[in-house]
C-alpha cells in the first residue's frame, strides 16, 4: 500500500495544492486533515483524499493519523497556523520534523522578538500590550511612527503603520477585537518602524536558497504587491542579509526545514522584521523555481518524508511576480485581460486567486485577486514584463 503523506490544513493561495502534488510526485498518497475541506477548492478539483477533524486539537490530529492504516511517510502543513501542530504530531510518530517548541515560540511574535534581542540579532525596539491603552504607552516609549501587529498572525492581517497615538489605539483595538480572518488575539506587538527597502531570505535548513526583493502597497497597510528573485542587489548586501537570516534561525533554535525571514535594510544594516518557520507565501516558491530551478515545495516534502533533498540551482535568471490588488472592498465580478497577459513575452504563469462572486476584504493578502509571473534577462525586465501583463477587475 502507498505510504500516506499527511497535510494539516492548508494555506489558501496556491502552495497547499502544490504540496499535495509534490507528495504524489514522490509516489506518496497525500491526505488533507481539515475542519472544513470545502474551504480549499482544489480538494474537490484534484480528488484529494481528506478527513474531517478538529485540527486545532493535536490529539485529534494524532488519532487521525493512527486511524489511516498503513505507513505514514510524513506530516506537515503549508499553513503557518498549523506548522507547530504538524511538527508535534510528527515527533509523536517518530517522523522527520522541526523542533515543535521552537516553532511554537517563533510563531508567538513577542517571544520571538525577545529571543532575537537576547541573542544580539538586530531588530526594532518593541513591546507587547494586552489593551489599546497599553499599546499607546509602549508606542510612547518607543516613539512614533510604530507598527502594530497581532502577536500571532499571518498574511499582513491587522498589521498597521501608526504615526500617532490615536492610530496606535485604533489599530490595537481592531486586532484585540474581532478582525475577519484573524484568530482571537490576547496581545499585540508594537514595534519601531524600520525605514528601508524590504527583503526576505528563503532558507532550507540553514542553507540560503536566495534573497527576495519585496514590494509593498501604500501605508498604513503592509500588503505585498510583488516580489523579485533574486533581489537585484550586490553580492555584499546579499551576503549580509543571508548571514542575518541564519543568525536569526540559530537564535530561535530553528534550522530544520524551511523558513522565510523578513528583513529591512536600514541605515544600521539588515534588521530582522520577523522569522516565519515555514515556506514563504505570496507564491514566492514558484518565483524561486522559475528563477533558479529549485522547487522549494518539492524539497520540503522530500525532507518531511525522509527522502534525499538537494537545493542545488539548475539555472540563474531573474523572475518576478506582480499581484492584481483590489482597490476597494465588495464582491468580485470578474477579472479581464487574462488571455492577453498570458501572451506577453516572458510571462510564464497567470492565475486567479479569487473567483467571481467572492467577497473581497481589504488590507491583507486577501486583497490579491490574481497574479502574473514573468522572467527576463535582467531583473528589471522580469519586473516590467509582469507589470506590463496587467489584468483588471
Amino acid at each position: 500500500m502507498t505510504d500516506w503523506f499527511v497535510l494539516v490544513e492548508s494555506n489558501t493561495t496556491g502552495t497547499g495544492r502544490l504540496f499535495a502534488r509534490a507528495a504524489r510526485d514522490l509516489g506518496l498518497r497525500p491526505v488533507l486533515f481539515a475542519r472544513d475541506p470545502a474551504r480549499y477548492p482544489y480538494v474537490a478539483a484534484d480528488a484529494l483524499d481528506h478527513r474531517v477533524l478538529d485540527t486545532t486539537d493535536a490529539a485529534a490530529v494524532l488519532a487521525g493519523c493512527r486511524a489511516l492504516g498503513g505507513r505514514i511517510a510524513g506530516v506537515t502543513s503549508s499553513s503557518e497556523y498549523f506548522v507547530a501542530t504538524a511538527a508535534g504530531v510528527a515527533r509523536a510518530l517518530d517522523l522527520p520534523h522541526p523542533d515543535p517548541d521552537a516553532v511554537r515560540d517563533c510563531r508567538d511574535k513577542p517571544t520571538q522578538r525577545r529571543a532575537l534581542r537576547d541573542k544580539g540579532v538586530a531588530g526594532p525596539l518593541f513591546g507587547d500590550a494586552r489593551t489599546p491603552d497599553e499599546a499607546v504607552a509602549v508606542a510612547g516609549a518607543i516613539g512614533c511612527p510604530v507598527v502594530v501587529k497581532p502577536a500571532a498572525g499571518s498574511g499582513s492581517i491587522g498589521v498597521r503603520f501608526c504615526a500617532t497615538p490615536d492610530e496606535v489605539h485604533a489599530a490595537a483595538e481592531a486586532v484585540l477585537g474581532e478582525l475577519p480572518g484573524l484568530p482571537a488575539q490576547g496581545a499585540v506587538l508594537v514595534e519601531e518602524y524600520l525605514d528601508g527597502p524590504e527583503y526576505s531570505v528563503e532558507t532550507l535548513d540553514e542553507h540560503v536558497v536566495g534573497v527576495t526583493r519585496k514590494h509593498l502597497g501604500t501605508k498604513p497597510y503592509f500588503v505585498e504587491t510583488g516580489h523579485d528573485f533574486p533581489a537585484p542587489v550586490g553580492g555584499p548586501l546579499t551576503t549580509s542579509l543571508g548571514d542575518a537570516a541564519v543568525a536569526a534561525l540559530r537564535a530561535l533554535g530553528l534550522g530544520w526545514g524551511p523558513a522565510h525571514v523578513e528583513l529591512r535594510h536600514t541605515r544600521r544594516g539588515p534588521c530582522v522584521v520577523e522569522v516565519n518557520p515555514r515556506l514563504a507565501g505570496g507564491m514566492i516558491p514558484r518565483v524561486v523555481q522559475e528563477s533558479c530551478g529549485v522547487d522549494m515545495i518539492a524539497q520540503v516534502v522530500a525532507r518531511v518524508a525522509g527522502r534525499p533533498a538537494d537545493p542545488t540551482p539548475a539555472r540563474a535568471r531573474p523572475a518576478s511576480i506582480r499581484f492584481l490588488v483590489a482597490d476597494r472592498g465588495g464582491r468580485l465580478t470578474g477579472v479581464l485581460g487574462v488571455d492577453a497577459a498570458r501572451a506577453v513575452p516572458g510571462v510564464v504563469e497567470v492565475a486567479l486567486l479569487r473567483e467571481p462572486g467572492e467577497l473581497v476584504l481589504r488590507h491583507s493578502f486577501q486583497d490579491r485577486l490574481a497574479y502574473v509571473i514573468a522572467t527576463g534577462p535582467q531583473a528589471a525586465d522580469a519586473g516590467l514584463r509582469a507589470l506590463d501583463a496587467r489584468i483588471t477587475p
